[in-house]
């Protein structure tokens, strides 16, 4: 029987001291504490100077900042139960998850270490009219924090003061960004790529902090995109005209490549009908004196060409008689090779680091701010650039979180993508429910309160309306597109006497509708709905009260817990044993009590957590195991608050006793 203190006690599993803990155990104490000194002297059979001094980002903070990454949240994971349960969210593997993002990102740190394909965020820009305030309201005293972290009084003054005086500084900033980074590396996969949008502002802090977390090595790109084609009204004081923006990338790891731009035939063609397909033309001139010079004759003109080629006279004797090589009609001009669109070993070409403009005013986006009712959400990144930059991942079966979710645009694009090509990709979207201010944005407030009936509007309420009503409208617009397109062709074959370029026209749009109905069709299988989970407050006196269990110490009192409680409480334990939010647990009948049954790759584990658990119903547990082959837990675990003492000792030495007896191994926690 064990006992363990982890409702009060989330926060992220350091994985590299765990990697440590196994090559080099020698280097922990019987605490567990890990002993530096010991390993420098493991690693260095001779005397190196590891010397403090060093090339790196250091601001007023940064000992807080890691103090953070690692902290416990006091939070729980509450389930959205008459959302999750509506017939388009109930097998929905989306998410949608309301609260701090850094308390949600320590929720996910176990369920969801190293699952992540990509990760792309729209973080506060720090330009001092973004609305970035840091203001933490992590219950610190100064001497606590000067412990904590391992800084002097003083420094941790300073920090206390900037983190509750509302500050926009670099250091704010930089401690505000420093521990979800650092928690996204963790649930990248090994093959996986953060995208993280910034501006001038902090973009060389940005860059300079991202080769701390992720690695210089692992940095792929800065790429550049134009948010306008140029500046309106007033010419600027200094004119210069920003139209740009960053996009920051790192990989996981050194080997970690995007996918690049698909190759289209907008520039084959195949005006001679040859059987190998459309192609183009490219140059065969070497551009360098070489050996190379020689002369090749037309044979259909004689006409006589000599240069410096790019290849042997034998291979391009070999390319005439194949039809690979274009001559000119007149000498002055020059031969060319057909390049066949088939016969590229590589599909795909580099993709460029300046991606171009991207309109947040182009059509779809129009169309997103009517069906919001107006411009709810000014400061949103086109749905264009997000798909571009999701399509470099490559795998259509990928996981995608965006934890600055703002409108949603992240899981639209994956929706719209999932349309397009038949991917089965999922999204975890995270958003602070921070309110709307009805005076900086009066049409988003009027928006959420009028039209959707939020009392007290927040910008998740649009977040959610946006998926949904992105969902429904994906599904409409194939639908009439099909349907105009089907009336267009029927209008066209119709004619008594349609003309060539109408036969042309024929074709296309019965290709066109064919492509249309497919995509109807994956839209009608495809998820476009979403689970959605919320972070809240653990319950008030809600404590470990000593070291080890001890019956005559006032505990917290369980008869204030309500069914949404436990629900609450399986929820979250269960995201902390690993099981991902989208796997529900699966109710057990044990007589007149029920448990919950989950199945994961660290082990089958079922949980009591309501009272009222009696001898009889150890009974029918253990009969169970017995019987049902499908019923397999590796792992029970019982809420210590609601159970006798008497009852949990039972438990203990029932499940022992039977272990014993089957040579099975199944263990018994009680946790609080």
């Amino acid at each position: 029987m064990k006992e363990q203190k982890i409702t009060g006690n989330i926060k992220p599993d350091n994985k590299d001291l765990e990697i440590l803990k196994q090559h080099f155990p020698q280097c922990f104490d019987k605490n567990g504490n890990f002993d530096f000194e010991r390993f420098k002297k493991e690693i260095s059979p001779t005397e190196i100077n590891f010397s403090k001094e060093s090339y790196g980002l250091d601001w007023l903070g940064k000992s807080y900042a890691r103090l953070l990454a690692t902290d416990e949240t006091d939070t729980l994971l509450k389930p959205d139960e008459d959302w999750n349960f509506k017939e388009e969210n109930r097998s929905s593997r989306n998410l949608l998850l309301k609260g701090d993002n850094l308390d949600v990102l320590k929720h996910l740190s176990n369920a969801y270490h190293e699952k992540i394909k990509m990760i792309y965020i729209d973080p506060p820009y720090n330009t001092g009219s973004d609305g970035f305030v840091y203001q933490d309201n992590r219950k610190f005293t100064v001497k606590q924090l000067q412990e904590l972290a391992g800084i002097s009084e003083e420094r941790a003054k300073r920090i206390f003061e900037f983190t509750r005086s509302k500050s926009n500084s670099h250091s704010a900033w930089l401690t505000f960004m420093y521990p979800r980074l650092y928690i996204a590396r963790r649930l990248l996969k090994e093959d996986g790529v953060i995208f993280v949008s910034i501006d001038d502002n902090e973009v060389a802090q940005l860059r300079l902090l991202m080769d701390e977390i992720f690695g210089e090595e692992n940095f792929v790109e800065i790429f550049i995109w134009d948010k306008k084609n140029s500046a309106k009204g007033v010419p600027p004081k200094n004119m210069v005209v920003n139209i740009h923006e960053y996009i920051l990338c790192y990989s996981k790891s050194e080997d970690v490549k995007l996918i690049g731009e698909k190759r289209t035939t907008n520039t084959f063609s195949n005006p001679d009908n040859d059987p190998r397909g459309l192609w183009r033309l490219s140059n065969i001139k070497s551009t360098l004196e070489n050996n190379n010079k020689f002369t090749i004759i037309d044979p259909k003109t004689g006409n006589k060409f000599t240069n410096f080629w790019a290849f042997s006279k034998e291979s391009l004797q070999k390319m005439i008689l194949e039809n690979r090589i274009v001559f000119p009609k007149k000498t002055t001009g020059l031969p060319k090779q057909k390049e066949f669109f088939n016969e590229f070993s590589n599909v795909n070409m580099p993709i460029k680091s300046q991606l171009g403009r991207f309109d947040a005013q182009d059509t779809y986006e129009k169309k997103v701010d009517i069906m919001l009712g107006a411009k709810t959400f000014p400061y949103r990144k086109p749905t264009k650039l997000i798909k571009k930059l999701i399509e470099q991942i490559g795998n259509n079966n990928d996981l995608i979180l965006d934890f600055f979710a703002g409108s949603g645009t992240t899981g639209d694009a994956v929706m719209q993508l999932n349309a397009e090509d038949g991917g089965n990709r999922q999204f975890i979207l995270v958003q602070l429910p921070e309110p709307i201010d009805p005076k900086k944005n009066k049409t988003a407030y009027e928006f959420v309160k009028n039209e959707l009936g939020v009392e007290k509007p927040k910008i998740f309420d649009i977040t959610r309306e946006r998926l949904v009503r992105s969902a429904a409208k994906l599904s409409e617009d194939t639908k009439n597109l099909l349907q105009s397109t089907r009336a267009e062709l029927k209008r066209i074959q119709s004619k008594e006497k349609p003309t060539k370029r109408d036969q042309d026209k024929i074709s296309r749009l019965q290709a066109e509708i064919k492509n249309l109905q497919e995509k109807k069709d994956r839209i009608e299988k495809m998820d476009r709905g979403f689970k959605i989970f919320e972070t809240v407050p653990l319950w008030e006196n809600y404590h470990w009260e000593a070291d080890e269990f001890m019956p005559q110490l006032p505990l917290f009192d369980e008869s204030k817990l309500n069914s949404e409680d436990l629900k609450t409480l399986l929820v979250t334990w269960k995201t902390f044993d690993g099981i991902p939010l989208t796997q529900d647990a699966r109710e057990v009948d044990l007589g007149n009590y029920t448990a919950y049954y989950v199945e994961g790759t660290s082990g089958n584990k079922l949980y009591l957590l309501d009272k009222e658990f009696t001898t009889e119903n150890i009974k029918k547990l253990l009969e169970k195991i017995d019987r049902d082959k499908a019923f397999n837990p590796t792992v029970i675990i019982a809420f210590g608050y609601p159970f006798e003492s008497k009852i949990l000792r039972e438990i203990a030495e029932n499940i022992k006793a039977y272990s014993n007896k089957k040579g099975t191994d199944i263990d018994f926690i009680i946790r609080y």
